[in-house]
């Protein structure tokens, strides 16, 4: 299929509640894509006790989820698109702590931040054709550095969870994803979802900064 016919069939795209955008990579053409935080399955996103939506200029699609406390952590997804022939990545967007602006400047708040040294969260995907990939991180540093702070709180760090391979736009691949953890025996919180992302692996991979393999 030509850029064009490509672009005028797919361009950019609403779905799954308003949530995910296609577009062409600006030096390649390649498909890429970004499923925002309002297009998952959160649980509990409707207690006001355990989540908001916090507007914000630094998410594509400017609202991301704010996890204050909860015991069950667990944020799911699937998407069906006519993906083309391709080596993807699918990574997590995420951020430790509440950020705001102050007098100019960027801050952030830790007041919530807890739980997510003790055990790792599980991320995993699943594809239409029986691929799966899965990992497990810490989303906070188990060790202080004193002299340099906790690298993890307060940026953006996308986490990838791993590649899927695309042979064919048909049939259209449908592409399960989720990041849990689920164990009640400890609360966590203080963490912002912004979105997932969908781009080809060498194109990730060449602008990899924060993604942690």
């Amino acid at each position: 299929m030509q850029k064009g016919c490509f672009w005028g069939a797919f361009g950019v795209r609403e779905g799954l509640g308003g949530g995910y955008e296609v577009w062409l990579d600006r030096v390649t053409g390649r498909v890429c894509m970004a499923i925002s935080a309002k297009g998952m399955a959160i649980t509990g996103i409707d207690d006001r006790r355990y989540w908001n939506w916090v507007s914000t200029e630094e998410s594509r699609f400017h609202t991301v989820a704010y996890l204050q406390q909860i015991w069950w952590f667990e944020v799911d997804g699937v998407v069906k698109f006519p993906l083309p022939a391709d080596i993807y990545t699918l990574s997590f967007r995420l951020h430790l702590g509440r950020f705001s602006k102050r007098l100019g400047r960027r801050v952030s708040s830790f007041e919530h931040t807890h739980g997510w040294d003790i055990k790792p969260v599980t991320f995993e995907l699943s594809t239409s054709d029986g691929q799966l990939a899965s990992c497990e991180h810490y989303l906070d540093d188990t060790e202080q550095d004193y002299d340099n702070g906790n690298h993890k709180r307060g940026c953006w760090i996308d986490y990838k969870v791993g590649e899927f391979i695309v042979n064919d736009s048909e049939p259209v691949t449908e592409v399960r994803f989720s990041v849990k953890q689920i164990d009640c025996t400890h609360s966590k919180g203080g963490l912002c979802v912004d979105s997932v992302f969908i781009i080809p692996t060498d194109l990730k991979e060449h602008k990899r900064k924060g993604m942690l393999k």
